[in-house]
């Protein structure tokens, strides 16, 4: 072999080009990984403001999430993510005629679909009707395929309407849910990848829906452990290093080129978002590149407000009849060991808020939680300001499966990687890591160097 066909570049260090890069290494490869910030983590990152350590937004995994757990473990992080020992969401609805009313969506030990019968039963966001009908669409939910191409033309909200979905219904269980994951509504989701979430959440194993999210800031999992992983596994990694152009070489290989360097390589995993990819894609690369472009995004607010004084006493809730969607207590991940407490609010499907004003946002935000939070009525608060992700997520309409390549280019050696290419998930962690772990087992495939795939339900 030339120094060539051992090399592999990956472009991207976010989750799936850090994951793309390790399993590279594991089997054998020399690796180069290129990343064009000062860290590692994508759109998964933390930085400092003061004294604390903040999370650019807030993100949470499932037990059915077994590729972002398999990612926790390789890098030696699990223990700083915990899951839940049961699904326990508090779900807050402040705008109930006879006043605040809370409701919990959480399960039992028994068997699937009874695990959240008796949740359901007493989830007082809806009339015991709805709460029926809820049980005859979610099984109708357990006999789709979402695999079926025909379900990606449709939208979650028709589906959800053909059996019987209030309004309601929708607005208190099926977008409170549907809105964190996809970010988007029923309205706004394919039908393929909603019944994915739903059927592959709530409907395909008891403890599949438990809730995980990282104890530390995000940086010491995706940016410290990451580095460290890619470290002992022999990878070199570059920061601020920024990829001007990828070619083919006279002898039938790689050239990517930097602003400092050129680097030979039998194998490119392209791990950027759909818009940087099509930018660096070589021509020929894909039958239609245009079609990245049409894929769509959407965007995440994060409203983070630091308080005098501890005003929420649960880890999380969700909220109905407010603006506000998911509130996390991130006090002890930030460092905050003063008295205070510092919440998180995570706002997906954010089109309306993503461009405003923070004084605007303060405007709006802070007399919402005071609404939700007695006890943050009478606190000061210390701080307040926003983090805007106006491309958090490719959009997850009607359609968006046909546009999402798979991890094989028509250009051999070449590979795309990113949570918006065709890994059967919305664009979340889990889906980034199934996508580097999808492009670096096609091109061990093809080097003649198969590896055994470290998802159970990929052998």
């Amino acid at each position: 072999m030339s120094g060539s066909d051992q090399h592999a570049v990956v472009v991207g260090g976010g989750l799936a080009g850090v994951t793309a890069a390790l399993e590279l290494a594991d089997a054998g490869l020399r690796v180069t990984l290129l990343e064009g910030r000062p860290r590692l983590g994508g759109l998964a990152f933390s930085f400092k403001r003061g004294d604390l350590t903040v999370d650019n937004g807030q993100h949470v995994y499932l037990r059915c999430c077994t590729a972002y757990r398999w990612f926790l473990d390789r890098v030696d992080g699990a223990a700083l993510a915990p899951l839940q020992d049961r699904l326990d969401v508090p779900v807050l609805d402040v705008a109930h005629p006879a006043g605040p009313r809370l409701g919990r969506l959480r399960r039992s030990a028994l068997p699937v679909p009874l695990h959240l019968a008796a949740s359901l039963a007493r989830y007082p966001h809806l009339s015991l009707a709805e709460r029926a009908s809820v049980g005859r669409a979610a099984l109708a939910l357990r006999r789709l395929d979402p695999a079926d191409p025909a379900l990606d033309g449709l939208d979650f909200a028709t589906w959800l309407a053909r059996y019987g979905q209030s309004p309601r219904t929708v607005e208190a269980l099926w977008d409170l849910v549907g809105i964190a994951t996809l970010n988007a509504t029923a309205e706004q989701s394919s039908l393929g990848l909603a019944a994915m979430v739903f059927k592959t959440g709530l409907l395909s194993e008891n403890g599949a829906a438990d809730i995980g999210w990282a104890r530390v800031p995000l940086g010491e999992l995706h940016d410290t452990l990451a580095r460290k992983a890619l470290d002992s596994a022999g990878v070199r990694t570059e920061l601020r290093t920024r990829v001007t152009g990828i070619s083919r070489t006279a002898e039938g290989d790689w050239r990517v080129d930097t602003d400092g360097e050129s680097l030979d390589a039998a194998v490119v995993v392209l791990a950027v978002p759909q818009r940087e990819a099509h930018g660096l894609l070589p021509a020929g690369a894909l039958a239609d590149p245009d079609k990245l472009l049409d894929i769509g995004t959407a965007p995440i607010l994060n409203v983070h407000v630091v308080y005098d004084r501890k005003v929420l006493r649960q880890p999380f809730f969700a909220a109905l009849g407010t603006p506000v969607q998911w509130v996390f207590d991130r006090t002890d991940s930030s460092g905050l060991t003063d008295g205070g407490q510092y919440l998180a609010l995570s706002q997906s499907v954010a089109h309306d808020d993503i461009d405003e004003p923070v004084s605007v946002l303060r405007a709006k935000y802070l007399p919402e939680l005071e609404r939700l939070l007695p006890a943050a009525r009478g606190a000061k608060v210390r701080d307040f300001f926003v983090t805007r992700e106006r491309t958090a997520t490719f959009a997850p309409g009607p359609g968006v499966g046909r546009l999402r390549p798979g991890p094989r280019t028509d250009t051999p050696g070449l590979y795309l990687a990113g949570a918006w290419t065709a890994t059967g998930w919305p664009a979340t962690m889990e889906s980034a890591v199934r996508s580097g772990l999808g492009a670096a087992h096609a091109a061990l495939a093809a080097l003649g160097r198969p590896r055994e795939h470290p998802l159970q339900e990929a052998v």
